[in-house]
């Protein structure tokens, strides 16, 4: 009797007998189909364009499919080897491979999900003591950036104005020839985490003694390396240890959102935020210094408000402060506003109150600010201690005052060869115009981008790169930690590692095309990692081991450093405000980078979390409260008008958001967009701010003075945001009586009433949607929530339908817990949750028309001061409720409600009444108002990305209506049609998985069988699912804490959907 070796599992119940025919059959799926011979073809992704019914064999719907589309049937030189056998790939049947999602310094231990051979997910490696099972919305959406349609399928060769395909035979002759005759070769790459490509890339310079590597960043945090070397003497980024840190202190380092390593970051400051007790509880105090909002600054307790220039005053100030209280020498001041240095006088107070446990930090990419910044940390004593060299982190390495030297060189004609390792300067790098200038006087030069950007477009010769998901490497994000990445899939088209391009260019490996790198890497973990020590079996049981985990570790010796250098030098180089009246900063938001992102539809449309805007960058502009009744903007602008900003003399027009917590005489702007070569995705998307940055010394500097912003010029048609009420209890004081106010519920009668009547008091704080206190009120406000919550259950007992509690007291009950002091409003879940199922995406013209499909959406609100509120995220979903009004009003019965608690949607019989989405009090169901997924033939059903795309002829092409997009779809979910509701299911799919999973192990179904796509890709643990009617489970452990509260609890609903109380450290004394 046959079973499919360790994965007990047969493929039906004829493979099971051993059915003669079935097993000639089964051998022979496809033998005689030509598309055999076009996955055995390196051109594959080429003929994607097929049939329906050749795309569905493609996707691998039997036995022989599944073994092709996996390359499983191909010699291993084909499909580089598997942690396991691939003849064991069950159709149906999910396979994992651990491996590591790498772009430049950004860096995720992963687990990629696989389905007949089509990786569609990615989860957290929780073997990783990196990043801990944890991931980002980058990492989520990387396996969309493999089935890009915008990806180079081929060599190519510019021919004058066009590229033409050509053999990786012809273009190695061509290379080898113009490295071989080029007097001067530079290699222009970003952070390099791999110790084998490193170790490659040192080999190739010896080969061309006449090569150079360049490195730099698209976001530069060359300041904070420099400044390191300087005063401990190592080029390197310590590891920050947010989870040993009591009070910590931020001059615009957003760490929880993009700053060096925020998956790492986020998982230990919120575990020192989140509250376990009543009585005693503790938490960290986090005080952010910033102009703008970020979403760092959007978790901390306190916001100091500076302008941009004012950064270095601020951080001169507070050495000043702690110097006093230590003993050292003090430094001359610089001009700061008086808030700001009363607050900075009782910040450092409380940080000698915490000396060795304190942490201060900084995201500015100068010099001299970081020198200080090391000294602060010096005589807190947080050097060696919340600040260690031991396990430094390698995710930022690049300096752009290389890059400065490399564009002289080429404008003065003294470069020959350029190679770009998948980096696009052309777009961002601060001098991209004089970058430009100078490639154009290279004779030769050569890009390894996988796909066509703005410097691969500028190239002679495109040597295109893997996806990461088909190529193989090694990851050294931490000293001392180490990750493999392995490829999942066969190559979809003809393209090489850029790895075995250089080992090709070198003359190295020419007779194995495919494994030349695999086995270099092998070879040299085996002589490197392990040094020689294991050779034959015990080494290939130890590989299979790594690859199995996907991390490894090893002991390293400790490094202890001390503080050296000249502070007196640091701040006579510091440069001062020009005092203007306006100034801007330009920030990284957590979804598409600098625009390494900007291809990538999933990240497009997830919100930005602060302003909760989509499809774009806006200038962000300051809000106020007029003291009365109105709220006041920056040249009374409205969301979505149009105007013009000029800094240092370039001009663009760019669409205005008002955004609480900006500060006043300051604007903020994202880095990331108006990318002229980014697909039919990202080109054209919003403005590129790259080109209104500067540099000093060498540095490129993230702000501007003296700018100048026009009155309103027009509207943004489309300007589409997520989220129109951002409030609930923000405050003001009345001039007049000196009382403390809601604001927001003041301002919330419409404009025609408001010289008549203001809101009524508790209009909004009265509901029961957000619930926060502050730390020294917790006792107090617990019980007033007890209270609140035991009025809302007296008045549901009064109510006629009662429900059936009884009934869901047996068997499974399923709940979720989500805890608002652990998450950080970072949209990994949102991402995460429309891979897992099927989302669409709809393009900006649909959201403006409030036509978004995410079945998790994050709502974001301010609260507290108005000037400079806190903020409190709640991730809200399907709330399954167990009195669920949407069930009540469906006239098929569409949506109904399960044994176990479930609210479950049949697809097939909703007629699309709306009546469900209506009676939602939460506002989660979505409708499909147009053919997202191009189900029918009716062209106009269809929705455009960008509003006019349908004007541009081929590029109105719906996004995932090519049969290459298609393969990101998950099997398990089903795809929904035009004119059907659809919402969260709790991952129901996943609950089936794991049921058949514990009835094979013959055991009863657990917590730790089941965990929702959202829960997975949480960095913080913010989220718990599971069995409610298991006592001894997780989440029923969770829904025992005393600051629990249900959304609405008071319309008896019943949600099975639990919400944590937000819990602020905010130090009013700041404020003052």
């Amino acid at each position: 009797m046959k079973k499919n070796n360790t994965n007990n599992v047969w493929i039906g119940a004829k493979d099971l007998s051993q059915d003669p025919q079935f097993m000639e059959t089964a051998g022979s799926e496809f033998k005689d189909s030509p598309l055999f011979e076009l996955l055995g073809e390196e051109k594959v992704g080429e003929n994607l364009k097929s049939n329906r019914r050749d795309f569905l064999k493609f996707l691998g719907f039997g036995l022989g499919a599944a073994t092709i589309a996996a390359g499983c049937d191909i010699p291993v030189k084909r499909a580089i080897p598997y942690v396991i056998k691939p003849e064991e790939i069950v159709p149906g049947v999910a396979t994992y491979y651990a491996s590591s999602i790498v772009r430049g310094g950004d860096y995720c231990a992963a687990l990629i999900k696989t389905r007949e051979g089509r990786p569609i997910k990615v989860e957290g490696n929780p073997s990783s003591k990196v990043t801990n099972g944890g991931t980002t919305a980058r990492a989520q959406a990387e396996v969309l950036n493999l089935y890009n349609t915008n990806r180079i399928k081929a060599p190519l060769r510019k021919d004058e104005n066009s590229f033409k395909a050509l053999s990786w035979e012809e273009l190695d002759i061509v290379v080898k020839e113009k490295l071989n005759t080029g007097k001067a070769i530079r290699i222009v790459a970003g952070t390099n985490m791999s110790t084998t490509s490193k170790k490659l890339l040192d080999e190739f310079v010896v080969t061309y003694p006449n090569a150079k590597v360049v490195k730099y960043d698209p976001i530069s945090s060359a300041a904070l390396l420099a400044a390191n070397e300087m005063n401990f003497g190592l080029k390197a980024i310590p590891d920050y240890r947010f989870d040993l840190a009591d009070v910590i202190v931020s001059f615009n380092a957003d760490f929880l959102g993009s700053w060096i390593s925020p998956i790492e970051y986020s998982g230990k400051y919120a575990s020192k935020r989140t509250i376990n007790k009543i009585e005693g509880a503790t938490m960290s105090r986090h005080i952010q210094v910033e102009s703008h909002m970020s979403l760092t600054g959007s978790n901390a307790d306190n916001r100091i408000m500076v302008k941009p220039s004012e950064q270095g005053a601020a951080i001169v100030k507070l050495y000043n402060e702690v110097a006093k209280l230590t003993g050292a020498t003090t430094i001359k001041n610089m001009p700061i506003n008086d808030k700001a240095n009363n607050a900075l006088k009782l910040i450092a107070k409380e940080l000698m109150a915490s000396k060795g446990k304190s942490l201060v930090i900084c995201g500015n990419n100068t010099v001299e600010e970081q020198v200080i910044i090391n000294k602060i940390n010096d005589l807190l004593g947080n050097i060696n201690n919340t600040i260690d060299f031991t396990h430094s982190i390698n995710s930022r390495q690049g300096d752009e005052r290389g890059m400065a030297l490399l564009t002289k060189e080429m404008n003065q004609g003294s470069v020959d060869t350029v190679l770009f390792l998948d980096v696009n300067p052309l777009y961002d790098y601060v001098d991209a115009a004089g970058f430009i200038t100078g490639l154009e006087k290279v004779p030769v030069r050569i890009s390894t981008a996988y796909t066509l950007d703005e410097t691969a477009a500028a190239c002679d010769f495109i040597a295109p790169n893997h996806h990461m998901m088909e190529s193989w490497g090694d990851v050294n994000p931490k000293r001392g930690h180490y990750s493999l990445i392995q490829p999942t899939i066969h190559p979809l088209f003809n393209t090489r590692q850029a790895e075995t391009s250089l080992m090709y260019w070198m003359n190295k490996g020419a007779e194995d095309k495919e494994t030349v790198y695999f086995e270099y890497l092998k070879l040299n973990w085996q002589n490197s990692m392990f040094k020689g020590a294991l050779i034959g079996e015990a080494w290939e049981k130890q590989w299979d081991l790594i690859l199995k985990e996907g991390v490894y570790e090893e002991t390293v010796s400790p490094v202890s450093v001390g503080f050296n250098g000249d502070l007196t030098a640091a701040v006579n180089n510091m440069v001062n405000s020009k005092n203007t009246d306006l100034e801007i900063s330009f920030f990284e938001n957590v979804n598409v980078g600098n625009g390494q992102y900007a291809e990538n539809p999933w990240l497009q449309e997830m919100p930005n979390p602060i302003d909760r805007t989509v499809w774009g960058n806006h200038l962000t502009i300051p809000i106020s409260f007029d003291g009365d009744r109105r709220y006041e903007s920056f040249k009374d602008l409205k969301d979505g008008d149009l105007v013009d900003l000029e800094v240092n003399g370039q001009r663009m027009e760019v669409p205005v958001v008002r955004v609480f917590g900006q500060m006043q005489g300051t604007l903020g702007l994202a880095l990331g967009y108006g990318r002229m070569q980014a697909g039919k995705v990202g080109t054209g998307i919003g403005v590129n701010a790259n080109v209104l940055l500067s540099q000093n010394n060498g540095l490129t500097q993230y702000f501007a003075e003296g700018i100048s912003v026009s009155d309103k010029k027009g509207v943004d048609k489309d300007f589409a945001c997520v989220q129109y009420h951002h409030t609930i209890g923000v405050t003001a004081v009345d001039p007049e009586t000196n009382e403390k106010f809601n604001a927001d519920e003041r301002e919330l009668v419409d404009d025609f009433w408001k010289n008549v009547t203001t809101g009524f008091q508790g209009a909004l704080t009265e509901r029961s949607i957000i619930y926060q206190t502050n730390l020294k009120d917790l006792p107090e406000k617990a019980a007033w929530l007890k209270d609140k919550r035991h009025h809302a259950q007296e008045l549901n007992e009064r109510q006629i339908y009662n429900g059936y509690d009884e009934l869901y007291e047996m068997g499974h009950h399923w709940g979720m817990h989500i805890d608002l002091n652990a998450c950080t409003g970072c949209g990994a879940c949102t991402v995460a949750c429309m891979a897992e199922n099927n989302v669409p995406v709809v393009g900006k013209h649909e959201v403006h028309r409030h036509h978004e499909m995410a079945w998790l959406r994050i709502d974001r609100y301010f609260y507290g001061d108005v000037e400079n509120p806190n903020v409190v995220y709640q991730p809200m979903l399907c709330q399954h409720c167990d009195n669920a009004p949407c069930e009540n009003v469906c006239p098929v019965n569409a949506t109904n409600h399960s044994q176990e608690g479930l609210n479950q949607m049949a697809y097939n019989r909703c007629i699309g009444t709306r009546y469900c989405a209506n009676n939602c009090p939460y506002k989660v169901r979505r409708f499909n108002w147009l053919d997202y997924t191009t189900a029918d033939i009716v062209y106009d059903n269809e929705p455009a990305l960008h509003l006019g795309n349908k004007e541009y002829g081929d590029e109105s092409q719906v996004f995932g209506q090519d049969d290459l997009t298609r393969m990101v779809l998950n099997p398990d979910v089903t795809v929904r049609s035009r004119g059907v509701i659809e919402k969260c299911s709790f991952c129901v799919q996943r609950l089936q998985e794991g049921k058949l999973n514990a009835k094979r192990g013959e055991r009863k179904l657990m917590d730790s069988d089941v965990r929702t796509s959202c829960q997975m890709a949480c960095s913080t643990n913010a989220i718990t699912f599971g069995d409610m009617n298991d006592k001894k489970g997780d989440v029923s452990e969770k829904l025992e804490s005393p600051l629990n509260y249900y959304v609405l609890e008071e319309v008896n609903v019943r949600s099975s959907v639990c919400y944590t109380m937000k819990v602020n450290n905010r130090d009013e004394n700041l404020d003052a």
